[in-house]
């Protein structure tokens, strides 16, 4: 009996490896939405007024070209799908992180603050700094990084992103972040 029980033992075993090794789990992520919503975002946090600064030829060129690219957007469910990533609590953390921006603009031009490729900031060279200017900076940095983590959280929901991919949301808003 010991033989016939082991020949089905091994088949239902090379069974159940075979069905196991065909599940695979494809889990999508939307990365031209989130470099998209990345560029938005970032523009908006980091802007100053851009629209201000620019001369008067300037603003009607953009204008301009803007409604172009509008006009030939190719679909206007995906546009309305993008600029959909906004929520309350979004629009709270784009504002807080607006206006913190502005207390960390001469930290970030000093080198004492640094973009990471994780899409989170770090203490640079700070060098010089007493022990209030080091706690505040301190301060600046974590409070930063608190936000960031709870913006691309609740991107991930408003894209319907695994909460596992969030990692990746912050390295795409990584590039953004380091080009303003």
């Amino acid at each position: 009996m010991k033989k016939n029980r082991r020949p089905s033992f091994v088949i239902v075993l090379c069974l159940m490896l075979c069905i196991f090794a065909c599940v695979t789990i494809n889990i999508y992520f939307p990365a031209e939405k989130v470099e998209s919503v990345a560029g938005e975002i970032v523009d908006e946090i980091r802007s100053n007024g851009p629209e201000e600064e620019k001369k008067p030829a300037e603003k009607e060129k953009t204008s301009l070209l803007r409604r172009s690219l509008m006009a030939l957007a190719c679909s206007s469910a995906w546009a309305e799908e993008v600029t959909s990533v906004s929520n309350a609590t979004i629009r709270g953390l784009k504002e807080k992180m607006k206006a913190r921006y502005a207390q960390m603009k001469p930290y970030y031009q000093d080198g004492m603050i640094q973009e990471g490729d994780n899409g989170y900031v770090s203490e640079g060279k700070v060098e010089g700094l007493g022990l209030k200017e080091r706690r505040d900076l301190k301060n600046l940095v974590d409070a930063e990084n608190k936000d960031r983590e709870r913006l691309y959280e609740e991107i991930a929901k408003a894209l319907e992103i695994d909460s596992s991919q969030i990692n990746r949301i912050a390295e795409i808003f990584a590039k953004e972040w380091q080009k303003h």
